[in-house]
């Protein structure tokens, strides 16, 4: 009876261990550090892709990846290595492993998604892909993943494609000195790219002892010469957007006549007075009609081209014929026929 007992006992011990290294088996986890998340580009254009891509390193069996997105600026195209499903706010991607159906284990997935059209695009927006991974397990099940992040977080830009500003000087007629000319100054750009505090500067160059003076108002009262103080806030004023046409009315007055090269800049004061756009116009003052003849002279009259003979098409001989020999020939053959003739009838009779 004690071996049938002993035998049972024995026998008890090793199912339990076989049961509790089974179990640990089955549950056994471990740290995965082998994943890598990237995106394909950091900047994303209007109606462009951008794919993010998930390498774990080793085979999976199973996964679950989560991805937030803004779906203000981004929309969601497809998914590689499992079944994505949108919800508006994020991606869920799940994927397990079937011998039967796949051909091997995966070891990496993506996702891709595209930048919304130029009617939302217009200025540049910082924005993230989050992940978050979960499910993780070998292909036969009997090791679980963990990461010891919970999420990653990929920074992204999204934005259109920028135009350079580009500043005009605009005004019509001759420049007298010590006269106002009104000028219009306009900074444009299709699409022009945001900036917070921005001003106007400008400089001048022109004949020896000459100056000019640009000037512009805000209202009755404040008047500025622009190439003495800039235009615009000493902080800054914000520029920026689609089909931006910001248009400064301005005066030029020039001291005397001659050359002068007026340079206008658009600089950036976040940045250091980093120059934005700039350009050079060469401005000349004075009179640029025509002259008219000196008093009392009287203009000659215009050389008339000269126009060639005309021509026939019968040629003219180069020798005029000999008239005179030609006549005593004839009358020296009358003679010597009436001589003839006259001889032969006197034989005759």
């Amino acid at each position: 009876m004690k071996k049938i007992v002993s035998l049972i006992a024995i026998f008890l011990v090793l199912f339990l261990l076989t049961y509790s290294f089974n179990s640990y088996a089955a549950s056994m986890t471990e740290e995965l550090k082998t994943v890598q998340i990237t995106t394909d580009k950091a900047t994303v254009h209007p109606q462009e892709t951008v794919t993010l891509n998930i390498e774990f390193g080793t085979d999976m069996g199973a996964y679950t990846a989560n991805v937030a997105y803004d779906a203000n600026l981004l929309e969601y195209v497809s998914a590689d290595g499992g079944v994505g499903r949108d919800t508006g706010e994020k991606v869920i991607v799940t994927y397990a492993y079937n011998q039967l159906q796949d051909p091997s284990p995966r070891n990496s997935m993506s996702i891709t998604f595209k930048a919304k059209g130029e009617d939302v695009i217009t200025t540049t927006n910082p924005t993230s892909l989050t992940v978050s991974l979960e499910g993780l397990a070998n292909p036969n099940a009997t090791i679980e993943y963990y990461v010891t992040t919970s999420q990653t977080i990929k920074e992204l830009i999204v934005e259109p494609i920028y135009e350079d500003y580009k500043i005009a000087l605009n005004y019509t007629g001759d420049i007298l000195p010590e006269e106002e000319k009104d000028m219009e100054i306009v900074i444009s750009s299709s699409m022009g790219k945001n900036f917070a505090k921005t001003r106007l500067v400008a400089s001048v160059t022109g004949p020896e002892g000459q100056d000019m003076q640009l000037l512009a108002q805000k209202d009755e009262d404040e008047q500025y010469d622009i190439i003495e103080s800039g235009w615009g806030s000493e902080q800054g004023d914000a520029i920026g957007g689609k089909n931006v046409a910001k248009k400064i009315q301005a005066r030029g007055i020039f001291s005397g006549e001659g050359t002068y090269n007026l340079t206008l800049k658009l600089i950036n004061r976040d940045d250091g007075d980093a120059v934005i756009a700039s350009n050079t116009f060469e401005i000349k003052v004075g009179k640029t009609s025509t002259q008219t003849p000196e008093q009392g002279t009287t203009p000659e009259p215009e050389s008339q081209p000269q126009t060639p003979p005309t021509t026939t098409t019968n040629e003219t001989p180069n020798t005029l014929p000999k008239t005179g020999n030609t006549i005593y020939a004839s009358i020296l053959s009358i003679v010597v026929i009436l001589v003839s003739a006259y001889i032969i009838l006197k034989k005759k009779d």
